[in-house]
């Protein structure tokens, strides 16, 4: 059989390298890092979100309409149940929480516990494995690569797959230079942005680091007081330099994109409804309940800590009662409630994403094989693909399905 390089052992190529060494090929794993799996440990903050739960049509509703037409063929023959099946097999038990992620059992190191399934798994088939193996340079051109520079070593195969991950979190040795070498080479490719990455805010609250806000709706205008671009419904949690958590992650390239591209402005709606409700309902209370304190009104939908911020903020004493509240105060807290203003965005990090947007071209890439159009030996997976799902475990699987592709070699 055919002799194999797969080049990175994060998600994709760990599946990949599986799969062709299980169909009897003679595969060799080139991982940059000094262990296997380094990004796949810190996925979902440590917690490893393997997955999401559902049918294979239910998690291409999540993706961009391009991008779920290209990952049908790879997510029917590698889904989220047979991830999960293989993990079992080898000890790594999971459950699913309301909102469709899936995780291994929490216990310590359950993310270590992941990686080393699947390397269990790698070794068992024959694979050998190269740690401290990094790729400098491909050698070759279209139709066939000739082979990879590992600084003045040449490795050759009859085939190469590339798993190398996009250009997110760099430390865990996710540089994304492969992209630049795939261009220079002819290969179609989009460049890097920022995805599912933390926000950071013009006017940060350093004094707000830690507190959440939940069960309401982070949104993206055009600038102060222009027309909505997105929003998504989910929690926002702050940190020493803006915000993070789920919809921060999820708005952050509509975020940087709107930045880019002359202006960009952050609310969150702790109550995702219209002032005029929210100011009807408020006066009503003061009427049927006139000696509730401000900030006792302002704690049913803020935490206390920001509640009362933003309070003194507006020039109210929080023991203020709701009958003598004037006009311009309660217009300020039923502002503040239905549309806190976070403000401008500074440039979101690329290095601070969970994944990056952009990378090879879909329509480069046969969706049945992950094959380079073109190309007779070179096949890529994974997170160098131009695909970048929504949070929640869809990105992993999409990684773990391509890699099943590209490893899928006849």
């Amino acid at each position: 059989m055919a002799k194999v390089i797969v080049v990175g052992g994060g998600a994709a190529g760990l599946v990949a390298a599986w799969r062709a060494a299980s169909l009897g090929h003679r595969v060799l794993l080139l991982e940059a890092n000094g262990r296997l799996g380094v990004k796949l440990r810190i996925s979902g903050g440590g917690k490893c979100n393997l997955t999401h739960d559902g049918p294979p049509p239910a998690l291409l509703a999540a993706f961009s309409k391009e991008q779920g037409r290209f990952l049908r063929p790879s997510l029917h023959a590698f889904d989220s149940g047979a991830v999960l099946a293989l993990l079992r097999r080898e000890g790594v038990e999971t459950y699913t929480r309301d909102n469709g992620r899936v995780f291994p059992l929490d216990r310590p190191g359950s993310a270590a516990a992941v990686v080393a399934a699947f390397e269990t798994l790698v070794r068992r088939a024959g694979v050998e494995v190269r740690t401290g193996a990094r790729v400098t340079a491909l050698s070759g051109r279209a139709p066939r690569l000739e082979g990879l520079l590992l600084g003045e070593e040449v490795v050759k195969a009859d085939a190469y797959l590339l798993a190398t991950g996009g250009a997110s979190y760099p430390e865990t040795g996710t540089r994304g230079e492969v992209l630049g070498w795939l261009k220079g080479l002819g290969v179609p490719v989009r460049p890097w942005f920022p995805a599912l990455a933390p926000i950071p805010l013009q006017r940060p609250r350093p004094a707000w680091e830690g507190v959440s806000l939940r069960g309401g709706e982070l949104r993206l205008g055009a600038g102060a007081g222009g027309r909505r671009l997105e929003a998504f419904a989910a929690d926002i949690v702050f940190t020493r330099t803006g915000i993070s958590g789920p919809a921060a992650l999820e708005l952050s390239q509509a975020t940087e994109r709107a930045r880019r591209e002359g202006g960009a402005w952050l609310t969150y709606a702790s109550v995702p409804e219209s002032p005029e409700p929210v100011d009807a309902a408020l006066q009503g209370e003061q009427r049927t309940n006139p000696r509730l304190s401000v900030a006792s009104w302002m704690g049913r939908h803020l935490p206390e800590r920001l509640a009362e911020a933003l309070l003194q903020e507006a020039g109210l004493d929080p023991d203020l009662r709701l009958k003598e509240l004037p006009k311009g105060g309660r217009k300020a807290m039923v502002a503040h409630v239905t549309g806190l203003a976070l403000g401008e965005p500074q440039a979101v990090p690329l290095a601070r994403g969970e994944v990056a947007a952009g990378g090879v071209a879909l329509g480069a890439v046969d969706p049945r094989t992950m094959a380079l159009r073109g190309w007779e030996n070179l096949r890529v997976c994974g997170e160098l693909l131009d695909i970048d799902g929504p949070v929640g475990g869809y990105n992993l699987q999409a990684a773990f399905s391509t890699g099943f592709l590209a490893g899928s070699l006849g």
